[in-house]
């Protein structure tokens, strides 16, 4: 068999069942050294457990008031303290508040509340403006000492929520390596008080919870440093996070495996590391998900990206630590979606690997053979998150037989020029799929924006040697040309969409999340799995 330092970079063709090969990372030797974290354990996270009830309990702590209107504010609080909803009536004018969706307004001095905070609901607002308004509240109240209490009479049963599950999200912090200011002890609970009763509560519970778990979880992964989280450590973070949750299965594909398999492209990005890639397959079905194939999630899990021999400048290389987001998004779907019991079959594929520089990494010119026999001459190593999806995407096709396949990835940097940070890349030769995952985006606050699939594209991608390049010939549609790539490891009659979310993952802190990871996709994956409809088979049109 062959050792991972001798994987030749053109696979030979071999005649291979294609039946998974489970294979228990777990048991694999350790490298010393190598997978440790310099002796440092991040802090354990800080957050307040939310609590419903049907009255107001007496004044202390911070007062939460959601409000879309002046007379909103006897329907949220009807018990609250005559003097106090004066108090905060005449700051509320004095203010000139609008109450415009993400306003905010802090008051202190007001009886016995050591802080009033209003955020502002706007009109008509749906499902996603409210979990907005508790993510913003939640971060705006991150290190307020004492309870908190939010007023949330008159709000419907999913209104309250979503309000919650908001709080949830917005209260997450990524200091966890600080060794100061982060007293947990000093943050009280935080109190839903509801007129919408157990139905409230109920509905938080079974998938609201699920999700802030879920966010928690890819934020902590996509955060943590490159020396702590790995392919490895990211397959052990994994099983952890699943231990006990009925209806998953965990594989993984270890360097030996994959070499079986032909696995070239993840094998030949990952061959420039100390720490081997893995293929990681999270399958969930819950009772009552539909027959036929699963939804395929597959993410691009790129736990350090140097750019390899085609190095990138040490302006922001540390943030490379985030370049596995894809990964960490589909695999945190797939556990809100398992925690909640949804009635759904889907797998998160994480295709992981560390592309660095040493005198084993794969050169500008090499070629590499992907599992699906297809060759790619490789035009730049830093190009080397399609190449992982590349095998990641054929074994899914070889082994699932999916209803859709949904690929995931930090892609380019040409989606940012392109989008900024307000909407992620969307590409597809399916029209009724990029249908659903639009809608879904707009229905948790996720927003796409949908990118062209041109036939030019191939022209730009094709080599003089091998099947396919990994970059372009010049084009310029850096992110849509990476997208094509992509898709020519599917059958075009699958349907399949492609987001490149390097604009939207990571990024500064600002009003609902602090520093580094968005943990975005989660929510979105999540509500489009729930709300699946099959998509016919057919020979697709760019």
């Amino acid at each position: 068999m062959m050792s991972f330092r001798s994987v030749a970079l053109i696979t030979s063709a071999l005649t291979l069942s294609f039946a998974a090969i489970p294979v228990d990372a777990d048991a694999q030797a350790r490298r010393g050294a190598i997978g440790t974290n310099a002796g440092q354990d991040a802090a354990q996270p800080v957050q307040r457990p939310i609590t419903f009830a049907a009255a107001l309990p007496a004044a202390g702590g911070a007062l939460v008031l959601p409000l879309a209107s002046a007379s909103d504010l006897a329907t949220r609080a009807p018990t609250l303290d005559a003097s106090d909803r004066a108090a905060i009536e005449r700051a509320l004018e004095s203010a000139e508040f609008k109450y415009e969706a993400r306003a905010t307004l802090a008051l202190r001095g007001i009886g016995s509340w050591g802080r009033v905070h209003v955020i502002g609901l706007g009109e008509e607002p749906d499902a996603a403006r409210f979990q907005a308004a508790g993510a913003i509240t939640g971060r705006a109240l991150v290190s307020e000492e004492g309870a908190l209490v939010v007023a949330a009479n008159g709000l419907s049963t999913e209104a309250v929520s979503e309000f919650a599950t908001g709080l949830g999200i917005g209260g997450y912090r990524s200091d966890f390596y600080r060794t100061a200011d982060r007293d947990g002890a000093a943050l009280g609970a935080t109190i839903i008080v509801s007129d919408a009763g157990a139905e409230a509560q109920s509905l938080y519970l079974n998938r609201g919870r699920a999700l802030i778990d879920a966010m928690t979880w890819v934020r902590d992964i996509s955060n943590e440093p490159a020396n702590v989280i790995y392919p490895e450590t990211f397959v052990q973070r994994t099983r952890a996070a699943f231990a006990g949750v009925r209806g998953v299965s965990i594989q993984v594909l270890d360097v030996p495996a994959m070499e079986r398999l032909g696995m070239g492209a993840i094998l030949g990005v990952g061959r420039g590391s100390e720490r081997p890639p893995r293929m990681l397959i999270v399958r969930y079905r819950g009772a009552g998900a539909p027959e036929g194939g699963p939804i395929v999630l597959a993410g691009k899990g790129i736990t350090f990206d140097s750019g390899g021999l085609s190095i990138k400048g040490a302006e922001n290389m540390g943030d490379m630590k985030m370049d596995m987001s894809g990964a960490a998004s589909v695999t945190g779907a797939v556990l809100a979606l398992a925690r909640s019991r949804a009635p759904v079959n889907v797998v998160a594929i994480a295709a992981l690997a560390e592309n660095m520089p040493d005198g084993g990494a794969i050169r500008p010119g090499d070629v590499l053979t992907a599992m699906n026999g297809k060759t790619i001459e490789v035009i730049n190593t830093d190009a080397e998150g399609r190449l992982v999806l590349a095998d990641a995407l054929s074994w899914a096709e070889a082994n699932l037989n999916p209803a859709a396949v949904i690929d995931v990835a930090t892609l380019t940097g040409a989606v940012r020029t392109a989008l900024g940070d307000d909407y992620a890349g969307l590409f597809s030769r399916h029209d009724a799929l990029a249908a659903q995952l639009e809608t879904a985006g707009i229905a948790v606050g996720e927003p796409l924006w949908r990118l062209p699939l041109h036939a030019s594209y191939a022209s730009d991608m094709r080599s003089n040697i091998a099947d396919i390049r990994n970059t372009s010939t010049g084009s310029g549609a850096g992110a849509g040309t990476g997208a094509h790539f992509i898709g020519e490891f599917l059958s075009r009659e699958i349907p399949w969409a492609h987001l490149d979310i390097a604009g939207t993952a990571y990024g500064a802190a600002n009003d609902w999340k602090p520093d580094g990871s968005a943990g975005f996709g989660v929510r979105l994956l999540e509500r489009f799995v729930r709300d699946y409809q099959p998509v016919p088979r057919g020979e697709a049109e760019d």
